[in-house]
């Protein structure tokens, strides 16, 4: 059974450019991966998804339901976070959760303390006084609170610290297995790699692809950054996998695809001052991706 189906779903600004054609489909009890570099219709299509705005053409369903007919109804089984949060600065997160629990017309109050003290988050602060981190941590709050079936969310760890990230992961991955279906926008490969069992790539408001996260996994991508003691010609890192080359005095980057070996015993054979191998967001690794699929 599909949570969410979305066909041909066309969200167009004048001249400026929204989403075009995108469609596919969130299959129940899935953690579905939505990826693709800022700006190129990740939130776009969630906001007409959640009919926050409204589709120019084409549909969407979730659980069966259009999105736009039954809004009203829909929504009391999603939680949602968006990329950006904005609170009453003057209310206190308590006096805030509770307002967003009277919605469900259910008692949340057990459950909002649970998800509080996993999140390490003072419910007792006024929203004014909290952190960039600490509002993105009431936004998690707020979307979980009334154990939601479909959990949709963009961009979310923004301003979370990696400790902090990694308990929210765990917290994912807890309310997945109670059942909840959830739908994940990020920019970084690395988030969508850790949680997803699918992913749909998009680039300028189009669909490129829908695929297995274990194909992306064999394309193991990571970018390098040397310093070395003496200069380098470009040509000494010519191999196979090593795409973006840059060099920059001694400083010399590249984003590397394949048997991370290959690119060691090329380093070992060289006296380097530094080396920093990081995992490259999507708008570096899909790159290339790109310029073929167009």
């Amino acid at each position: 059974m599909n949570v969410i189906e979305i066909k041909n779903l066309t969200k167009t600004y004048g001249k400026a450019r929204g989403i075009t054609d995108i469609s596919f489909n969130v299959e129940q009890g899935e953690i579905f991966g939505f990826i693709g570099p800022n700006g190129s219709g990740k939130s776009t299509t969630i906001r007409t998804l959640l009919s926050l705005i409204y589709p120019t053409s084409g549909s969407a369903t979730i659980f069966g339901k259009d999105c736009v007919q039954f809004a009203p109804e829909i929504k009391k089984e999603i939680g949602y976070l968006p990329s950006e949060v904005f609170y009453y600065d003057d209310m206190k997160v308590k006096e805030l959760l509770k307002y967003s629990a009277s919605f469900y017309k259910k008692d949340c109050r057990k459950r909002i303390k649970e998800l509080a003290e996993i999140m390490d988050l003072d419910l007792n602060k006024k929203i004014d006084d909290l952190s960039l981190g600490n509002k993105k941590k009431v936004g998690i709050v707020q979307g979980l609170l009334h154990e939601p079936k479909l959990i949709i969310l963009d961009e979310p760890t923004s301003g979370l610290d990696p400790l902090m990230q990694q308990k929210f992961f765990e917290l994912l991955k807890t309310e997945n297995k109670k059942g909840a279906t959830i739908l994940f926008s990020s920019h970084i490969l690395g988030e969508v790699q850790r949680l997803c069992n699918r992913v749909a790539i998009i680039k300028e408001g189009k669909i490129i692809t829908v695929e297995k996260i274990s194909n992306l996994k064999e394309n193991n991508y990571k970018k390098f950054k040397i310093e070395t003691k003496a200069k380098l010609d470009k040509n000494y890192f010519n191999l196979n996998g090593v795409n973006n080359l840059e060099v920059n005095g001694n400083t010399i980057s590249f984003i590397f695809r394949g048997n991370i070996n290959d690119v060691m015993k090329t380093i070992a054979d060289i006296e380097i001052t530094n080396l920093w191998i990081e995992e490259p967001d999507l708008e570096e690794i899909f790159m290339h991706y790109y310029e073929k699929e167009a």
